[in-house]
Protein backbone atom coordinates (compact mmCIF):
# COMPACT_ATOMS: atom_id res chain seq x y z
CA UNK A 1 0.00 0.00 0.00
CA UNK A 2 1.45 3.48 -1.01
CA UNK A 3 2.39 5.95 1.72
CA UNK A 4 -0.28 7.57 3.41
CA UNK A 5 1.81 10.78 4.54
CA UNK A 6 5.00 11.94 6.13
CA UNK A 7 6.17 14.35 8.92
CA UNK A 8 3.30 14.23 10.64
CA UNK A 9 4.14 12.14 13.72
CA UNK A 10 7.10 14.64 14.21
CA UNK A 11 4.72 17.78 15.09
CA UNK A 12 3.65 16.29 17.96
CA UNK A 13 6.85 15.79 19.42
CA UNK A 14 8.23 19.17 17.88
CA UNK A 15 5.59 20.47 20.05
CA UNK A 16 6.42 18.79 23.52
CA UNK A 17 10.00 20.01 23.07
CA UNK A 18 8.52 23.53 23.18
CA UNK A 19 6.37 22.79 26.04
CA UNK A 20 9.49 21.70 27.85
CA UNK A 21 11.01 24.47 26.95
CA UNK A 22 8.23 27.45 28.46
CA UNK A 23 8.79 25.28 31.69
CA UNK A 24 12.31 26.09 31.95
CA UNK A 25 11.83 29.48 30.64
CA UNK A 26 9.67 30.30 33.14
CA UNK A 27 11.57 28.60 35.91
CA UNK A 28 14.63 30.47 35.12
CA UNK A 29 12.71 33.62 35.03
CA UNK A 30 10.82 32.64 38.03
CA UNK A 31 14.77 32.57 39.85
CA UNK A 32 15.92 36.21 38.16
CA UNK A 33 13.18 37.67 39.81
CA UNK A 34 13.76 36.42 43.15
CA UNK A 35 16.41 36.59 45.34
CA UNK A 36 18.27 33.65 44.27
CA UNK A 37 20.76 33.43 47.31
CA UNK A 38 17.84 33.21 49.96
CA UNK A 39 15.40 31.32 47.66
CA UNK A 40 15.80 27.18 47.78
CA UNK A 41 14.29 27.40 44.49
CA UNK A 42 16.91 28.38 42.75
CA UNK A 43 18.77 24.67 43.22
CA UNK A 44 19.87 21.80 40.63
CA UNK A 45 17.12 19.22 42.19
CA UNK A 46 14.80 21.44 42.30
CA UNK A 47 15.28 22.24 38.63
CA UNK A 48 15.32 18.19 38.36
CA UNK A 49 12.38 17.71 40.07
CA UNK A 50 9.88 19.93 37.87
CA UNK A 51 11.05 18.58 34.58
CA UNK A 52 10.63 14.84 36.41
CA UNK A 53 6.90 16.49 37.32
CA UNK A 54 6.78 17.46 33.41
CA UNK A 55 7.42 14.14 32.00
CA UNK A 56 4.70 12.46 34.30
CA UNK A 57 2.24 14.98 33.39
CA UNK A 58 2.74 14.77 29.49
CA UNK A 59 2.55 11.10 30.11
CA UNK A 60 -1.16 11.22 31.53
CA UNK A 61 -2.17 14.57 30.20
CA UNK A 62 -0.65 15.24 26.92
CA UNK A 63 -3.43 14.75 24.37
CA UNK A 64 -3.84 18.41 23.10
CA UNK A 65 -1.49 17.70 20.53
CA UNK A 66 -2.69 14.63 19.14
CA UNK A 67 -6.45 16.62 18.79
CA UNK A 68 -6.99 17.99 15.18
CA UNK A 69 -10.38 19.52 16.72
CA UNK A 70 -9.88 21.72 19.85
CA UNK A 71 -11.39 24.73 21.04
CA UNK A 72 -9.50 27.34 22.66
CA UNK A 73 -12.10 26.91 25.89
CA UNK A 74 -11.45 23.22 26.10
CA UNK A 75 -7.16 24.46 25.92
CA UNK A 76 -7.94 26.40 28.92
CA UNK A 77 -9.58 24.16 30.70
CA UNK A 78 -6.88 21.49 30.00
CA UNK A 79 -4.26 24.00 30.69
CA UNK A 80 -5.52 24.46 33.98
CA UNK A 81 -5.79 20.95 35.00
CA UNK A 82 -2.12 20.95 33.52
CA UNK A 83 -0.31 23.39 35.67
CA UNK A 84 -2.67 21.74 39.05
CA UNK A 85 -1.57 18.59 38.54
CA UNK A 86 2.29 19.50 37.65
CA UNK A 87 2.17 21.54 41.00
CA UNK A 88 0.63 18.58 43.02
CA UNK A 89 3.97 16.34 41.92
CA UNK A 90 6.22 18.50 42.29
CA UNK A 91 5.32 19.43 45.53
CA UNK A 92 5.31 15.65 46.20
CA UNK A 93 8.40 14.92 44.65
CA UNK A 94 9.92 17.95 46.79
CA UNK A 95 8.64 16.27 50.32
CA UNK A 96 11.19 13.31 49.29
CA UNK A 97 14.41 15.91 49.36
CA UNK A 98 13.26 17.86 52.17
CA UNK A 99 12.40 21.23 50.02
CA UNK A 100 10.19 24.23 51.16
CA UNK A 101 9.44 27.27 48.99
CA UNK A 102 7.36 30.07 50.10
CA UNK A 103 3.90 30.56 48.46
CA UNK A 104 5.11 33.89 46.76
CA UNK A 105 7.63 31.75 44.72
CA UNK A 106 5.10 29.11 43.81
CA UNK A 107 2.09 31.26 42.74
CA UNK A 108 5.18 33.19 40.86
CA UNK A 109 6.57 30.24 38.60
CA UNK A 110 2.97 29.03 38.31
CA UNK A 111 1.43 31.80 36.88
CA UNK A 112 4.71 32.67 35.38
CA UNK A 113 4.48 29.27 33.61
CA UNK A 114 0.46 29.00 33.22
CA UNK A 115 0.35 32.64 31.28
CA UNK A 116 3.26 31.08 28.96
CA UNK A 117 2.08 27.87 28.24
CA UNK A 118 -1.50 29.45 27.61
CA UNK A 119 -0.16 31.90 24.86
CA UNK A 120 2.03 29.25 23.50
CA UNK A 121 -0.69 26.40 23.01
CA UNK A 122 -3.19 29.11 21.39
CA UNK A 123 -0.36 30.38 19.06
CA UNK A 124 0.52 26.84 18.56
CA UNK A 125 -3.41 25.47 17.21
CA UNK A 126 -3.51 28.39 15.20
CA UNK A 127 -0.17 27.94 13.64
CA UNK A 128 -1.19 24.39 13.30
CA UNK A 129 -4.42 24.74 12.04
CA UNK A 130 -2.85 28.00 8.81
CA UNK A 131 -0.21 25.08 8.11
CA UNK A 132 -2.91 22.18 7.67
CA UNK A 133 -5.13 25.28 5.65
CA UNK A 134 -1.96 25.34 3.66
CA UNK A 135 -2.16 21.24 2.54
CA UNK A 136 0.45 20.07 4.89
CA UNK A 137 0.01 17.59 7.40
CA UNK A 138 -3.90 16.50 6.50
CA UNK A 139 -5.35 13.11 6.73
CA UNK A 140 -6.58 11.35 3.87
CA UNK A 141 -10.50 10.14 5.11
CA UNK A 142 -13.48 8.64 3.42
CA UNK A 143 -16.97 9.28 4.59
CA UNK A 144 -19.77 6.51 3.69
CA UNK A 145 -23.37 7.26 3.87
CA UNK A 146 -26.23 4.69 3.95
CA UNK A 147 -29.73 5.13 3.12
CA UNK A 148 -30.32 7.79 5.53
CA UNK A 149 -26.73 9.51 5.07
CA UNK A 150 -28.07 12.42 7.20
CA UNK A 151 -25.35 11.99 9.75
CA UNK A 152 -22.87 11.26 6.98
CA UNK A 153 -23.32 14.57 5.06
CA UNK A 154 -23.39 16.78 8.23
CA UNK A 155 -19.80 15.74 9.06
CA UNK A 156 -18.77 16.50 5.62
CA UNK A 157 -19.82 20.13 6.17
CA UNK A 158 -18.46 20.04 9.47
CA UNK A 159 -14.65 19.00 8.42
CA UNK A 160 -14.95 20.87 4.60
CA UNK A 161 -16.09 23.95 6.73
CA UNK A 162 -12.95 24.75 8.61
CA UNK A 163 -9.62 23.45 6.29
CA UNK A 164 -7.34 24.04 9.55
CA UNK A 165 -8.44 20.36 10.86
CA UNK A 166 -6.73 18.94 8.20
CA UNK A 167 -9.12 16.52 6.91
CA UNK A 168 -8.58 15.73 2.76
CA UNK A 169 -11.82 14.07 2.21
CA UNK A 170 -10.89 11.63 -0.75
CA UNK A 171 -13.95 9.86 -1.10
CA UNK A 172 -17.91 9.49 -0.19
CA UNK A 173 -19.81 6.38 -0.79
CA UNK A 174 -23.48 6.07 -0.65
CA UNK A 175 -26.01 3.21 -1.97
CA UNK A 176 -27.96 6.14 -3.19
CA UNK A 177 -26.02 8.28 -5.79
CA UNK A 178 -24.69 11.82 -5.16
CA UNK A 179 -23.62 13.49 -8.01
CA UNK A 180 -23.48 16.97 -6.42
CA UNK A 181 -21.18 15.68 -4.19
CA UNK A 182 -17.45 16.43 -5.77
CA UNK A 183 -16.15 13.45 -4.02
CA UNK A 184 -19.17 10.84 -4.23
CA UNK A 185 -17.06 7.71 -5.75
CA UNK A 186 -20.38 5.44 -6.01
CA UNK A 187 -22.13 2.61 -4.15
CA UNK A 188 -20.36 1.25 -1.10
CA UNK A 189 -19.58 -2.24 -2.94
CA UNK A 190 -16.63 -0.43 -4.98
CA UNK A 191 -15.24 1.34 -1.52
CA UNK A 192 -12.85 -2.07 -1.69
CA UNK A 193 -11.32 -1.56 -4.77
CA UNK A 194 -10.62 2.48 -3.64
CA UNK A 195 -9.32 1.46 -0.97
CA UNK A 196 -6.80 -0.76 -2.97
CA UNK A 197 -6.09 1.94 -5.22
CA UNK A 198 -6.01 4.83 -3.00
CA UNK A 199 -3.78 5.72 0.43
CA UNK A 200 -6.44 6.03 3.26
CA UNK A 201 -5.51 7.25 6.73
CA UNK A 202 -9.71 7.13 8.23
CA UNK A 203 -12.94 5.68 7.18
CA UNK A 204 -15.88 7.09 8.83
CA UNK A 205 -19.13 5.51 8.59
CA UNK A 206 -22.22 6.79 8.86
CA UNK A 207 -24.26 3.62 7.67
CA UNK A 208 -27.58 2.53 9.79
CA UNK A 209 -26.44 -0.24 12.51
CA UNK A 210 -29.38 -2.56 10.87
CA UNK A 211 -26.90 -2.85 8.01
CA UNK A 212 -24.96 -5.36 9.39
CA UNK A 213 -23.27 -7.00 6.95
CA UNK A 214 -22.58 -4.18 5.24
CA UNK A 215 -21.07 -2.49 8.86
CA UNK A 216 -18.57 -5.78 9.31
CA UNK A 217 -17.01 -5.84 6.03
CA UNK A 218 -16.38 -1.99 6.12
CA UNK A 219 -14.37 -2.53 9.37
CA UNK A 220 -12.40 -6.08 8.31
CA UNK A 221 -11.57 -3.70 5.01
CA UNK A 222 -10.42 -1.08 7.57
CA UNK A 223 -8.22 -3.89 9.83
CA UNK A 224 -6.28 -5.27 6.68
CA UNK A 225 -5.39 -1.89 5.44
CA UNK A 226 -4.48 -0.54 8.79
CA UNK A 227 -7.17 2.09 8.41
CA UNK A 228 -8.34 3.77 11.63
CA UNK A 229 -12.48 3.42 11.68
CA UNK A 230 -15.08 5.55 13.26
CA UNK A 231 -18.53 4.83 13.26
CA UNK A 232 -20.95 8.15 13.16
CA UNK A 233 -24.21 7.38 15.33
CA UNK A 234 -27.67 8.26 12.99
CA UNK A 235 -28.49 10.74 16.29
CA UNK A 236 -30.49 13.63 15.52
CA UNK A 237 -28.80 17.17 14.49
CA UNK A 238 -29.79 18.46 17.88
CA UNK A 239 -28.58 15.57 19.77
CA UNK A 240 -24.87 17.22 20.07
CA UNK A 241 -23.81 15.77 23.93
CA UNK A 242 -21.22 13.82 25.17
CA UNK A 243 -21.65 10.14 25.43
CA UNK A 244 -19.70 7.55 27.53
CA UNK A 245 -19.30 4.29 26.33
CA UNK A 246 -19.70 1.16 29.18
CA UNK A 247 -19.36 -2.23 28.70
CA UNK A 248 -21.57 -4.63 29.96
CA UNK A 249 -19.59 -8.02 29.72
CA UNK A 250 -18.89 -7.86 25.27
CA UNK A 251 -21.47 -5.25 24.74
CA UNK A 252 -20.62 -1.53 24.21
CA UNK A 253 -23.41 0.87 25.80
CA UNK A 254 -23.47 4.75 25.13
CA UNK A 255 -24.62 6.60 28.13
CA UNK A 256 -25.41 10.18 28.01
CA UNK A 257 -23.14 12.48 30.01
CA UNK A 258 -25.40 14.34 32.66
CA UNK A 259 -25.76 18.53 31.41
CA UNK A 260 -22.68 20.21 33.16
CA UNK A 261 -24.99 22.55 34.81
CA UNK A 262 -26.52 19.26 36.77
CA UNK A 263 -23.20 19.48 38.69
CA UNK A 264 -23.57 21.43 41.83
CA UNK A 265 -20.05 22.97 41.88
CA UNK A 266 -20.52 24.08 38.14
CA UNK A 267 -23.76 25.40 39.09
CA UNK A 268 -22.03 27.46 42.22
CA UNK A 269 -19.25 28.28 39.83
CA UNK A 270 -21.85 29.83 37.82
CA UNK A 271 -24.23 31.63 39.72
CA UNK A 272 -21.36 33.59 41.57
CA UNK A 273 -19.81 34.73 38.49
CA UNK A 274 -23.27 35.86 37.81
CA UNK A 275 -23.43 38.08 41.33
CA UNK A 276 -20.10 39.24 41.14
CA UNK A 277 -20.19 40.40 37.28
CA UNK A 278 -23.89 41.56 37.87
CA UNK A 279 -23.23 43.42 41.25
CA UNK A 280 -19.81 45.36 39.56
CA UNK A 281 -21.91 46.64 37.08
CA UNK A 282 -24.75 47.70 39.10
CA UNK A 283 -22.82 49.55 41.28
CA UNK A 284 -21.64 51.80 38.43
CA UNK A 285 -24.35 51.44 36.74
CA UNK A 286 -26.23 55.18 37.48
CA UNK A 287 -22.91 56.61 35.34
CA UNK A 288 -24.41 54.44 32.41
CA UNK A 289 -27.94 54.23 33.41
CA UNK A 290 -29.14 58.16 34.24
CA UNK A 291 -28.10 59.64 30.96
CA UNK A 292 -29.76 56.52 28.90
CA UNK A 293 -33.06 57.07 31.01
CA UNK A 294 -32.70 60.67 29.94
CA UNK A 295 -32.35 59.91 26.53
CA UNK A 296 -35.43 57.14 26.65
CA UNK A 297 -37.59 60.29 28.61
CA UNK A 298 -36.62 62.94 25.60
CA UNK A 299 -37.22 60.19 23.00
CA UNK A 300 -40.85 59.38 23.60
CA UNK A 301 -43.40 59.47 26.23
CA UNK A 302 -43.63 56.48 28.77
CA UNK A 303 -41.68 54.60 31.18
CA UNK A 304 -38.05 54.41 31.20
CA UNK A 305 -38.03 50.14 31.63
CA UNK A 306 -40.23 48.26 29.18
CA UNK A 307 -40.99 44.97 31.30
CA UNK A 308 -42.26 41.71 29.03
CA UNK A 309 -43.02 38.35 30.01
CA UNK A 310 -40.21 36.04 28.77
CA UNK A 311 -39.49 32.09 29.02
CA UNK A 312 -37.21 31.22 31.11
CA UNK A 313 -35.75 28.29 33.22
CA UNK A 314 -37.77 25.26 33.05
CA UNK A 315 -40.19 26.94 30.70
CA UNK A 316 -40.96 29.80 33.62
CA UNK A 317 -42.14 32.93 32.57
CA UNK A 318 -40.71 35.85 34.15
CA UNK A 319 -40.54 39.84 34.04
CA UNK A 320 -37.29 40.53 31.30
CA UNK A 321 -36.11 44.19 31.40
CA UNK A 322 -34.82 46.55 29.32
CA UNK A 323 -34.45 50.32 28.19
CA UNK A 324 -37.54 51.04 26.27
CA UNK A 325 -36.19 51.85 22.62
CA UNK A 326 -40.12 51.92 21.13
CA UNK A 327 -42.67 54.06 21.22
CA UNK A 328 -45.95 53.05 23.15
CA UNK A 329 -47.33 50.48 21.33
CA UNK A 330 -50.22 47.41 21.68
CA UNK A 331 -47.75 45.01 19.67
CA UNK A 332 -44.87 44.54 21.48
CA UNK A 333 -45.74 41.33 23.08
CA UNK A 334 -46.90 40.08 19.99
CA UNK A 335 -44.75 41.40 16.83
CA UNK A 336 -40.84 41.51 16.56
CA UNK A 337 -38.89 44.37 16.14
CA UNK A 338 -37.59 44.91 12.83
CA UNK A 339 -34.91 46.67 10.90
CA UNK A 340 -36.96 49.99 9.83
CA UNK A 341 -39.33 49.78 12.24
CA UNK A 342 -41.56 52.61 12.87
CA UNK A 343 -41.95 51.86 16.97
CA UNK A 344 -38.53 52.27 17.05
CA UNK A 345 -37.27 55.79 18.35
CA UNK A 346 -34.20 57.11 16.51
CA UNK A 347 -32.36 56.92 20.10
CA UNK A 348 -33.66 53.36 20.49
CA UNK A 349 -32.45 52.68 17.81
CA UNK A 350 -29.02 53.70 18.98
CA UNK A 351 -29.61 51.67 22.24
CA UNK A 352 -30.36 48.41 20.17
CA UNK A 353 -27.47 48.95 17.78
CA UNK A 354 -24.95 48.99 20.82
CA UNK A 355 -26.92 46.22 23.01
CA UNK A 356 -27.21 49.01 25.75
CA UNK A 357 -31.08 48.47 25.91
CA UNK A 358 -30.21 44.96 27.78
CA UNK A 359 -27.93 46.29 30.41
CA UNK A 360 -31.12 46.29 32.88
CA UNK A 361 -30.87 42.99 32.36
CA UNK A 362 -28.25 42.82 34.87
CA UNK A 363 -30.98 43.40 37.56
CA UNK A 364 -32.58 40.14 36.28
CA UNK A 365 -29.15 38.21 36.50
CA UNK A 366 -29.01 39.72 40.59
CA UNK A 367 -32.51 38.16 40.86
CA UNK A 368 -31.78 34.82 39.56
CA UNK A 369 -34.19 35.02 36.49
CA UNK A 370 -30.97 34.82 34.32
CA UNK A 371 -27.65 34.44 34.06
CA UNK A 372 -25.06 36.45 32.32
CA UNK A 373 -24.53 33.72 29.72
CA UNK A 374 -26.99 31.53 28.18
CA UNK A 375 -29.62 31.14 25.61
CA UNK A 376 -31.76 34.33 24.80
CA UNK A 377 -35.22 34.56 26.44
CA UNK A 378 -38.20 34.21 23.89
CA UNK A 379 -41.77 36.22 24.06
CA UNK A 380 -44.02 33.67 25.95
CA UNK A 381 -46.24 33.33 22.26
CA UNK A 382 -43.14 32.44 20.64
CA UNK A 383 -42.17 30.08 22.91
CA UNK A 384 -45.47 28.38 22.16
CA UNK A 385 -45.13 28.74 18.49
CA UNK A 386 -41.86 27.55 18.19
CA UNK A 387 -41.98 24.35 20.89
CA UNK A 388 -44.54 22.94 17.97
CA UNK A 389 -42.67 23.77 14.96
CA UNK A 390 -39.26 23.13 16.24
CA UNK A 391 -37.57 19.74 17.73
CA UNK A 392 -35.98 20.21 20.83
CA UNK A 393 -36.58 23.88 21.05
CA UNK A 394 -37.33 23.70 25.00
CA UNK A 395 -33.86 22.01 25.35
CA UNK A 396 -32.88 25.34 25.77
CA UNK A 397 -34.38 26.15 28.78
CA UNK A 398 -33.36 23.37 30.47
CA UNK A 399 -30.19 26.05 32.00
CA UNK A 400 -31.25 29.97 32.57
CA UNK A 401 -31.64 32.60 29.86
CA UNK A 402 -28.79 34.65 29.51
CA UNK A 403 -27.75 38.23 28.37
CA UNK A 404 -25.65 37.28 25.69
CA UNK A 405 -25.40 33.15 24.42
CA UNK A 406 -23.43 31.04 21.88
CA UNK A 407 -25.74 31.79 19.64
CA UNK A 408 -25.86 35.54 19.93
CA UNK A 409 -22.01 35.83 19.20
CA UNK A 410 -22.30 33.49 16.32
CA UNK A 411 -24.14 35.54 14.33
CA UNK A 412 -27.61 34.81 15.41
CA UNK A 413 -29.35 37.64 16.93
CA UNK A 414 -31.75 39.87 16.21
CA UNK A 415 -35.59 39.04 14.02
CA UNK A 416 -36.20 35.51 13.17
CA UNK A 417 -38.62 36.09 10.24
CA UNK A 418 -37.40 32.82 8.67
CA UNK A 419 -37.87 29.13 10.47
CA UNK A 420 -34.31 28.16 9.69
CA UNK A 421 -32.69 31.15 11.66
CA UNK A 422 -34.76 29.89 14.98
CA UNK A 423 -33.33 26.58 14.18
CA UNK A 424 -30.10 27.67 14.11
CA UNK A 425 -30.60 29.63 17.62
CA UNK A 426 -31.83 26.78 19.04
CA UNK A 427 -29.01 24.20 17.63
CA UNK A 428 -26.37 26.67 19.01
CA UNK A 429 -28.32 26.85 22.33
CA UNK A 430 -28.38 22.97 23.50
CA UNK A 431 -25.12 22.25 22.33
CA UNK A 432 -23.95 25.50 25.07
CA UNK A 433 -26.40 23.46 27.26
CA UNK A 434 -25.05 20.60 26.80
CA UNK A 435 -21.06 21.66 26.46
CA UNK A 436 -20.93 24.70 29.20
CA UNK A 437 -17.29 24.87 30.80
CA UNK A 438 -16.11 28.04 32.61
CA UNK A 439 -13.51 28.92 30.24
CA UNK A 440 -16.41 28.81 27.64
CA UNK A 441 -18.57 31.15 29.16
CA UNK A 442 -15.34 33.78 29.36
CA UNK A 443 -14.90 33.39 25.76
CA UNK A 444 -18.83 34.38 24.99
CA UNK A 445 -18.39 37.21 27.07
CA UNK A 446 -15.39 38.91 25.79
CA UNK A 447 -16.51 38.22 21.99
CA UNK A 448 -19.69 39.84 23.25
CA UNK A 449 -17.88 43.11 24.29
CA UNK A 450 -16.08 42.69 20.80
CA UNK A 451 -19.08 42.70 18.60
CA UNK A 452 -20.58 45.48 21.08
CA UNK A 453 -17.72 47.77 20.29
CA UNK A 454 -17.78 46.92 16.69
CA UNK A 455 -21.68 47.13 16.52
CA UNK A 456 -23.64 44.29 15.15
CA UNK A 457 -25.44 43.68 12.10
CA UNK A 458 -28.11 42.24 13.41
CA UNK A 459 -29.02 43.85 16.21
CA UNK A 460 -32.65 45.36 15.91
Amino acid sequence: MKSKGRYGQFIRWIFLVIDFIVLNASYVITCLITDIRTQPFYDKQVWLMINLAFLVVVYVLSTLHDKRVVYIDRVLILLVKYVIFHAVIFLMLSSFVDRAFSWQTMILFYGIFAASLSVWWIISRKLLKWYRSKGFNYKKIVIIGGAASEAALRLMQQLEKDQGYGYHIVGFFNDEPAPDIPSYKGPVSELEAFVGATPIDEIYCAIPENDKQDLQQIISLAERNAIDFFYVPQFSKYISRRFDIENFGTVPVLSIRPQPLNNPFNKAVKRAVDLIVSSVVLLFSPLIFLPIAIGVKLSSPGPVFFKQDRTGYRGKSFKCLKFRSMRINDMSDSLQATKDDPRKTKFGNFLRKTSLDELPQFINVLMGDMSIVGPRPHMVQQTQQYCELIDKYMLRHTIKPGITGWAQVNGFRGPTDELWKMEKRVEFDVWYAENWNFMLDLKIMFLTVVNAIRGEQNAM
